[in-house]
């Protein structure tokens, strides 16, 4: 019997490569619902080709388009973000892919669970916002959360069969970016298309500048806490340049197990889609002929201060992790256009931070207003994005 999924941020990276597995397990998927913001081109071609029960645009005026387009379908096309929710909760999804960006995934993240589906979560931002609702949640229902990053992956496969052993440590691994050996001089002159260029993985821009400034890996140890129910003493970021090595956990005894692979998307996507099994992968096998050495070192905390922060905001708690993902989606908007330098990012995300008056437990609509409060502080030091 197929599995019936549904495809939230279809047309990203991690929805192009999610269709990619279905495309290889075709006898294994039915795809039910997909989901984007506005690419109305690639979304139609997709549905075209997995003929989902309905298609959902966020952006309303791209969504009366892709209507028209599909006319001569049964496919019921859906707008904003009701939309999104209904194209999670009522399709006939056992499973949702959450792979939008950004905060925009919390609502159709909980109507999801609320419905009764599991979830694979490469939404981060959902679980760094709204972890301390998501998961109870999750816990209630019976729904699966099964995580799609590389790392939380890599952690997870590492937790299977642990019995009752007890975690001593989770070595959330990092590639370091394409500026891991620059000073903080050095980075006032890069430019976002340098930061583009990932040394080993490929990736959506935002994600991609995150890794650069390791606000993403900050926003990763934010949600291990949350996916593993662990202490953030707990987990320790280690530099794994070669990204062989996506993750690890240490026990009591020092055992370590780690997951290892080569830097494919696919292979943790498909892992959470067919949990608890392992099959025939699209991506290539790890070749260790041709693997002469691994290395590592430790985070420069000093110069990339997005991991730190991250840290700071997890041990404040309450709605500062709110503040500091939504400072850091508007920076990092503001940096790909051009607008602010590289450290400006960090100086933004520390402003904000500093500003806040912290909500110990914000609610859904709490956390919103926090992002919009945190956009508007910010359109008022540094312009509007455009």
């Amino acid at each position: 019997m197929r599995k019936h999924i549904a495809v939230l941020g279809s047309t990203g990276s991690v929805g192009t490569q999610t269709l990619d597995v279905v495309r290889m397990h075709a006898d294994r998927f039915r795809v039910r619902a997909l989901g984007c913001g506005s690419n109305i081109d690639l979304l139609e071609a997709q549905v075209r080709e997995f003929q989902p029960k309905i298609a959902a645009v966020y952006d309303e005026a791209a969504a009366k388009d892709l209507k028209v387009r599909l006319g001569d379908t049964a496919v019921r096309v859906v707008s904003g973000m009701e939309g999104l929710i209904e194209m999670c909760a009522s399709s006939g999804a056992e499973l949702v892919v959450m792979a939008n960006v950004g905060m925009i995934g919390i609502r159709p993240t909980i109507a999801s669970i609320e419905a009764g589906c599991d979830i694979a979560l490469a939404n981060k931002e959902t679980c760094v916002t709204a972890g301390h609702l998501i998961m109870p949640l999750s816990r209630r229902k019976g729904a699966k959360i099964l995580p799609v990053d590389s790392e939380h992956s890599a952690i997870f496969q590492s937790l299977q069969g642990r019995a009752d052993s007890r975690i001593h440590k989770i070595l959330l691994t990092a590639s370091g970016g394409p500026f891991r050996h620059m000073s903080a001089e050095q980075l006032k002159s890069v430019t976002a298309k340098e930061a583009l260029a990932h040394p080993t993985w490929s990736m959506g821009p935002k994600v991609t500048i995150d890794s650069a400034s390791m606000v993403n890996k900050g926003l990763e140890v934010i949600e291990a806490k949350w996916l593993f129910d662990v202490d953030v003493d707990q987990i320790e970021v280690v530099i794994q340049p070669q990204s062989i090595i996506h993750s690890m956990v240490e026990y009591e005894d020092g055992s370590v197990i780690a997951q290892l692979g080569v830097s494919d998307m696919r292979i943790p996507i498909q892992f959470a889609l067919t949990f608890p099994n392992h099959i025939p992968s699209p991506a290539a096998a790890l070749d260790f002929s041709t693997l002469k050495k691994l290395e590592f070192d430790v985070p420069r905390n000093d110069v990339f201060k997005g991991l730190p922060l991250a840290v700071s905001a997890i041990r404040t708690g309450g709605s500062m992790p709110c503040v500091f993902n939504a400072a850091n989606e508007w920076a990092n908007a503001r940096f790909l256009r051009g607008g602010i330098s590289f450290p400006e990012i960090y100086e933004i995300i520390e402003c904000a931070m500093a500003k806040h008056r912290v909500i110990p437990d914000p609610s859904v609509e709490e956390i919103l207003a926090i992002e919009a409060e945190v956009n508007r502080c910010c359109i008022e030091k540094y312009g509007n994005l455009s």
